[in-house]
Parts: C-alpha cells; sequence; structure tokens
C-alpha cells in the first residue's frame, strides 16, 4: 500500500533555525532517503519551495482566476511530501519515525489509492 507523508513545518519557527543547521538536516535527510530507496520503500519524495512561491487556482462563475501565494493566512505549511510503500499503518508510521526531517516538522501519514480501481 502507498502511503503519502506531508512534511508540515510551523512557519514562524522555521524561519528561526540558521542555515547551516537546514544544511546539516539536508544531508541526513540525503542519507536517509538513499537508505529506504535502496530498500524500495520510498516511491518518490521531493522538498517545497517557501508558501509565497505558490500560485493557487480556483474556478468561479466558470473563469480561472490565479492568486499569489497561499490562499489563506497560514500558520503551518507543507515543506515536502515522500511517497512509500509499506505493508501497512504501523509500517509506515516504523519507516516515517526514522526520518531526520521529524526533528524540525511534524509528518503525516495517509494511505492512498488509485481512483481508477477505488483501492
Amino acid at each position: 500500500m502507498k502511503y503519502l507523508c506531508q512534511i508540515w513545518f510551523d512557519t514562524e519557527k522555521s524561519k528561526l533555525v540558521p542555515q547551516e543547521e537546514w544544511d546539516a538536516l539536508t544531508q541526513e535527510c540525503i542519507v536517509s532517503d538513499n537508505h529506504w530507496e535502496e530498500r524500495g520503500v520510498f516511491q518518490a519524495a521531493l522538498a517545497l519551495r517557501a508558501p509565497e512561491t505558490a500560485v493557487t487556482l480556483r474556478i468561479k462563475q466558470g473563469v480561472t482566476t490565479a492568486t499569489d501565494g497561499p490562499f489563506a493566512e497560514i500558520k503551518e505549511h507543507l515543506g515536502g511530501f515522500i511517497l512509500i510503500e509499506a505493508a501497512d499503518m504501523e509500517e509506515a508510521k516504523t519507516i516515517v519515525s526514522t526520518l531526520p526531517i521529524l526533528k524540525y516538522a511534524s509528518i503525516e501519514i495517509r494511505p492512498g489509492y488509485s481512483i481508477k480501481d477505488g483501492r
């Protein structure tokens, strides 16, 4: 089963982390990602740029509009995601509990399914 692991940062707290700490964490995350990728667990992983770089699209009365940045004021922001393959939620939690980014963020683990077959 596939699990989407969403990495959520406290927006204000993350701004206080020194760059050298982020750089060291990045290296730890690369080692961890490689470890799980070699075991066939990681399907995909991607870090996201800051929320202010986003564009939100909406359709209103048949017209598509774009709004720069996040649509609402946010306390936390989505900083990235990891897609993993695990037998069940317990195994997914075990895998995610080893990720170095967990020291700086919360990670929401959500089971995914194919809309083609509903599973």
